[in-house]
């Protein structure tokens, strides 16, 4: 018996033709009944585990062109992108070379402009010295005009009768101011040729005597 148990636990293609026709067609019958229901029983799993893995691959084949898809797209946008940056870097060259322009000419401008003040503020200061000698200048006629005309009252006040022509000097040294008097400013050759004409005003000695000297000549 125990023989036979070892012999059935055993598998028929592993058993040798003694161990066969030592058994019986009962067991024979029986080992071979139960060997069928396992190779069925495998080939149910391996169809089952075909199946599987059909229904993962099929998942995978469903990735792959998914993955394609996406791949084409993303490929897509990067010749887009390499395009935009083609794009963007012709831009920078431009700018960057007008932006040299605008450096070379902003300081071509202010070369230039530097240059224009210096001159500018050199008028200014001939300027400045100009006004500074006229407002001089206007300051001395004014204490001219202003001894004139005293001298010219006291004359006419010193004289007997006080004649008409007395007047005249006395009247015209008044008229004095910024020049713009139709009448003539007091120092003017007229204005001396009257003076000494009317022998009214005596030789100033803050006056230039040149002056003088020109208006008698012109008188005689």
């Amino acid at each position: 018996m125990g023989s036979d148990s070892e012999i059935l636990n055993r598998e028929l293609s592993k058993m040798s033709d003694e161990d066969l026709l030592a058994c019986s067609k009962e067991e024979l019958v029986s080992r071979l009944r139960r060997e069928e229901s396992e190779k069925m029983s495998a080939l149910i799993q391996r169809g089952r585990l075909i199946k599987e893995v059909n229904k993962q691959l099929q998942g995978h084949l469903l990735e792959i062109r998914e993955l394609k898809v996406i791949n084409q797209r993303l490929q897509e946008e990067n010749q887009e992108l390499r395009d935009l940056c083609c794009f963007l870097d012709d831009d920078r060259l431009k700018v960057k070379k007008l932006a040299r322009e605008w450096q070379l000419f902003g300081h071509h401008a202010a070369k230039v402009m530097r240059e224009d003040l210096g001159g500018y503020l050199k008028k200014l200061a001939d300027l400045e010295r100009m006004q500074d000698g006229l407002v001089k200048e206007n300051l001395d006629l004014k204490e001219l005009c202003l001894v004139l005309e005293e001298e010219c009252v006291s004359r006419s006040d010193s004289s007997p009768g006080g004649s008409t022509d007395l007047n005249i000097p006395c009247m015209v040294a008044r008229d004095v101011g910024d020049g713009s008097s139709s009448t003539g400013s007091v120092g003017s050759p007229d204005q001396l040729h009257l003076d000494i004409l009317g022998g009214n005003c005596a030789l100033n000695p803050s006056f230039p005597p040149s002056l003088y000297q020109g208006a008698t000549r012109d008188s005689l």
